[in-house]
């Protein structure tokens, strides 16, 4: 695999269009999904594989950090000595590998995973549930957001997806502020993936936690993305689908704010209503 095609987020190919009851040949674009593998080493060790999960190239180290962010790998941003993609020149992954740097010892034991992670969900390989329910503090209070800027987060995340527009075939996870500007995009074909590129970027630009953001997914909820969420002390979240049983109960242990199904000017709010403001 040649570097360019590892780091490209958008594959071109060929298809057989069926057009007016015939075949009909033209150009496409495909969302690229390729693994990474997520290595972890701190100052005394050498660097150790942790996961390898299927994503969509872009935003690598952010992934990364992220991903190692959430699984209590870093404590904070201060933990964080280095990112960086694999230096072996003759390595056919040299892009596919990342590797994260910390300050302080890690056990790595406790967090490797098992088998790889696809892309649709992101605690594949995990043994048990206790080891996927990472203890964190309850969230803040968090923003108050007006029901009527909440309606309109989906419209914003979708209009602002680059390469969804070009292939159609992958999520996002979008940053807001309590008044409905967007703050940071990321794009990936795995839900986890893009809010892991969140937390990793608020992680390398030291603005985790993020106790006055709202969070907006353009998929279904799963108790990853909430306790992803939670890490990153995010309090209110949106999704345009449903939430699973378990990221209700998930939202309601860490204090958060949970709507799903927001789209066509409606929401089911399932946690903690009292951060959306219903006369506004």
């Amino acid at each position: 695999m040649t570097t360019a095609s590892a780091r490209r987020a958008v594959t071109p190919v060929r298809v057989q269009a069926i057009e007016d009851g015939h075949l009909v040949e033209r150009p496409d674009r495909l969302v690229t999904e390729e693994p990474m593998e997520i290595r972890l080493q701190d100052r005394r060790e050498q660097a150790e594989p942790i996961a390898v999960t299927m994503r969509t190239p872009g935003h690598d180290f952010e992934l990364a950090v992220g991903f190692c962010r959430t699984e209590g790998l870093l404590s904070d941003a201060d933990d964080l000595a280095e990112v960086r993609y694999c230096v072996d020149p003759g390595a056919d992954q040299e892009y596919n590998v990342v590797t994260v740097t910390s300050r302080r010892p890690v056990d790595l034991d406790a967090h490797r995973r098992v088998v790889a992670a696809s892309s649709s969900c992101g605690i594949c390989g995990k043994t048990t549930l206790d080891e996927v329910a990472l203890q964190c503090a309850a969230v803040a209070a968090g923003p108050v957001i007006a029901r009527s800027t909440l309606l309109r987060l989906p419209d914003v995340l979708r209009e602002s997806q680059a390469i969804f527009d070009s292939t159609g075939g992958l999520h996002a996870a979008g940053l807001f502020s309590p008044d409905g500007e967007l703050e940071v995009l990321r794009e990936d074909v795995g839900r986890h993936n893009a809010v892991d590129k969140l937390v990793g970027h608020g992680v390398m630009t030291g603005r985790v936690p993020f106790p006055s953001s709202v969070l907006m997914v353009s998929g279904r909820l799963s108790f990853e993305i909430v306790q992803k969420a939670a890490v990153a002390g995010i309090a209110v979240i949106g999704a345009v689908s449903a939430p699973s049983s378990l990221a209700v109960a998930t939202a309601e242990r860490f204090g958060q704010t949970l709507v799903g199904f927001l789209r066509d000017g409606r929401g089911n709010v399932y946690t903690h209503p009292e951060r959306i403001a219903m006369e506004r």
